[in-house]
């Protein structure tokens, strides 16, 4: 699990918010509703609504944009909360759930659930379903769960459900296990972001994060904005983006883009002239309309060759295209550039297990060992292995994805 995704949240969602814009960007959104009424952070009922709206309201309308996409806000505790979105209303009406659970097909289905209610006006049936989900634990993985009008959430399997149709309610989903690799097309972000950019700018845009750039991501569609965001930050399994995060920047954010340090951005292209206009210096580029992605870098060449074109050819063979065929593609990829952190632990008895750096970059090609140089001084990298000694250190150990492709792969020893 990414360590900013927050473990074991208290409920399914924090809170639901109707919010309308005005027709001029100097005017913020008003709340025409909210669930819980109590709700009571009033920093996040300030926020919140000014994510809603991430475009020019003034130029586009909700048909240019789509309905769907996620903004993402972060805690405190640096652990990420999600708004989930949808437009109505020709893009004057949002409907948002915020939630520390990154259940982004769950949280859309339910959002076209509540928008359904509201346009016929069934908004008991609404506050019905609402408080049901809220005060329902948080289910486990892979288990169903069926909302209902009548105060009560029934857990069971599809076959149950099939069985008493009077039991089938509005709606119900499959609670997701987050912590498996994500799937053609089950998973929404890497399916809207495998389709909309090609595999040489997935490559480029990789190897961009790779090396800490900033980046930004531009697309007329919120929906797929989003999704590329989501989709390209998640393809870096095991590791996580560690910088600025911001899948979506509202108008009045948009100084963001003149930030020093790396980060991810997603930017409406409404908005994109404005942030051109800036003064941005050696930023990456990717524009989704147009699949073309523009770099002061060459960071793709500075990844080794042979791992490049291995991760290339699979992802363009038809049969990656569906199941964890693409996520498994970077997997592999992340499994030989990275492996071989396994050969650079060092075990003494009655000290704590550490990290050999010198080791670690001692490599058998010369253009893998000048990446992996760079590399040990990478956030994401850095993370990574703070995470695995921990683990190791705790007694605790450790058996995912990654290390089995590391072993299946011989990419370590």
């Amino acid at each position: 699990m990414d360590c900013r995704t927050k473990e074991n949240p208290e409920r399914t969602f924090d809170l639901v918010l109707k919010v309308k814009c005005h027709a001029s960007e100097n005017e913020d959104p008003v709340v025409l509703w909210k669930f819980p009424e109590d709700f009571g952070d009033q920093e996040v009922l300030q926020s919140v609504p000014k994510f809603c709206f991430p475009f020019d309201i003034e130029r586009v309308s909700q048909n240019q944009v789509g309905q769907h996409f996620t903004f993402v806000l972060t805690d405190i505790e640096s652990k990420q909360r999600f708004g989930f979105c949808r437009l109505t209303s020709g893009g004057k009406i949002c409907l948002c759930i915020l939630s520390y659970l990154p259940w982004f097909e769950v949280y859309y289905k339910l959002l076209n659930t509540l928008a359904d209610y509201l346009a016929k006006e069934l908004e008991n049936d609404l506050n019905e379903t609402l408080k049901s989900l809220y005060s329902h634990p948080v289910p486990k993985a892979n288990t169903p769960v069926s909302l209902s009008v009548n105060q009560e959430i029934f857990i069971a399997s599809e076959q149950v459900l099939k069985d008493q149709p009077f039991l089938v309610p509005h709606s119900y989903f499959i609670a997701p296990d987050v912590t498996g690799l994500p799937t053609i097309p089950e998973s929404r972000n890497l399916t809207e972001y495998f389709v909309a950019v090609d595999v040489n700018n997935m490559l480029q845009l990789y190897a961009s994060m790779l090396h800490e750039r900033r980046i930004i991501i531009t697309s007329s569609k919120l929906s797929t904005l989003t999704a590329c965001l989501h989709g390209s930050a998640a393809l870096l399994y095991p590791m996580f983006w560690q910088h600025i995060y911001i899948p979506v920047l509202p108008p009045h954010l948009l100084d963001y883009c003149c930030a020093p340090m790396p980060y991810l951005i997603g930017i409406h292209s409404s908005l994109i002239e404005r942030v051109k206009n800036k003064s941005l210096e050696d930023v990456v580029m990717l524009n989704v309309d147009t699949n073309t992605l523009e770099s002061p870098f060459n960071d793709l060449n500075n990844l080794p060759s042979d791992v490049v074109s291995a991760l290339k050819n699979k992802l363009k063979k038809q049969s990656t295209a569906t199941g964890d065929g693409v996520a498994r593609a970077f997997l592999r990829a992340q499994a030989a550039l990275f492996g071989s952190y396994r050969d650079a632990l060092r075990y003494k008895p009655g000290e704590p297990i550490t990290f050999c750096e010198e080791s670690f970059v001692k490599h058998r090609s010369s253009l893998m060992k000048q990446f992996l140089e760079t590399a040990v001084n990478l956030q994401l990298f850095k993370q990574f292995i703070d995470g695995r000694l921990a683990k190791l250190n705790a007694g605790r150990g450790f058996s995912d994805v990654f290390e089995e492709e590391i072993t299946s792969g011989g990419f370590c020893g």
